[in-house]
């Protein structure tokens, strides 16, 4: 209530006095106070008082030191709204024919694949492996993972470190973790990781910066991954996913352990009669013998895969679009379940590939 009264005064003050006070000083102020509006003391929140507690007992921190992390968090109220369910607000006629414009019934792949498969991020990606080359091929050796899918992974979650994310990392996780949302006890545990996380590796919890959900470095890795897959690759004793060394390293890791299968194919291109599939079920979930599959074949003639697949189908706008996943497409959405996350790196990576032959 202070820091509300101060903001109000502090407007009214500047609306009367504007041409004597510096603008310039009443910018900073201003932002110094909209900043304080926006804290919050969790210290004295109940959930948290029994959160620090579990810290303290399960991990021996100090209760002080907790108290003091969490005394002033910026509640971030932009990612929160990712995770609470909002009232569906009834729509106008208008309001109907203007998304039915903006998202058609058909055409969901073409919306996406033109934001992630992009000729500029091909450009990068091609430029990163280039520019790590030794680091490429010693990881591609030792986890038999193709470094184009690991540039993927990295151009499509982080457009190859450009954009890492900007909220503050242990306030988000705070206020997902204690706000009210349908994924508060995932969030708890990730805080928690994410404060050992910062004890062990020797860094200031405050000064990262990540996604809405908490997720750190150039792969977007969740705290809880870091203890996982992660990968000291440059030897400084340190993992850290800022760096692209270990980064490429931890991916690599991170789709080993999760099943990826060294030399074996990940997608092709089928093709079936008509212009919309729905004669099997589709989706990377289900899975299938390929002889089980009436009129359906591989566009490119032979395939060389004999485990069981996955009928991926891509809504397009005047077709859909079917392929066959192998066994190292659905790894590729344990990184993010998505059908179309999966294809978009599938096909950054084989059109990162294509042009590097070209050269």
């Amino acid at each position: 209530m202070i820091m509300e009264a101060l903001y109000q005064i502090l407007c009214i003050i500047f609306r009367k006095f504007q041409k004597e006070i510096e603008v310039k000083i009443f910018i900073i102020l201003l932002f110094i106070v909209t900043l304080s509006l926006h804290a919050k003391d969790y210290s004295e929140d109940p959930k948290t008082k029994l959160f620090i507690e579990s810290m303290v007992k399960k991990h021996d921190f100090k209760r002080s030191y907790l108290i003091e992390l969490f005394s002033n968090v910026k509640v971030q109220k932009s990612a929160l709204r990712f995770f609470v369910k909002r009232p569906k607000k009834k729509l106008t006629e208008k309001q109907k024919v203007r998304l039915q414009k903006l998202y058609p019934k058909h055409g969901a792949w073409d919306r996406y694949v033109k934001l992630k498969v992009t000729p500029k991020r091909i450009q990068q990606g091609r430029a990163f492996i280039k520019r790590y080359q030794s680091t490429f091929d010693e990881v591609e050796k030792h986890y038999g993972v193709p470094k184009e899918y690991i540039a993927a992974i990295i151009g499509i979650e982080s457009a190859y470190g450009v954009n890492v994310g900007k909220y503050p990392v242990f306030d988000t996780l705070t206020t997902l973790a204690f706000e009210k949302n349908r994924r508060n006890r995932f969030f708890k545990s990730e805080l928690e990781k994410f404060i050992l996380l910062s004890y062990r590796q020797e860094f200031n919890p405050k000064n990262v910066r990540g996604s809405y959900a908490g997720a750190i470095g150039l792969g977007q890795f969740m705290p809880s991954n870091y203890e996982a897959y992660g990968v000291d690759f440059n030897g400084d004793n340190r993992i850290t996913l800022q760096k692209p060394e270990d980064t490429i390293a931890s991916i690599a890791n991170y789709l080993k352990k999760n099943g990826w299968r060294k030399g074996e194919e990940v997608a092709t291109r089928v093709s079936y009669e008509g212009e919309r599939f729905s004669q099997y079920k589709t989706g990377y979930k289900r899975t299938y013998k390929r002889k089980e599959l009436k009129g359906i074949e591989p566009k490119n003639g032979r395939w060389d895969y004999h485990g069981k697949i996955r009928l991926i189908k891509l809504n397009r706008t005047k077709y859909d679009e079917l392929w066959y996943g192998a066994k190292n497409f659905f790894v590729i959405t344990r990184y993010n379940h998505s059908a179309y996350y999966a294809m978009s790196v599938h096909q950054l990576a084989m059109q990162i590939k294509t042009k590097s032959k070209e050269e």
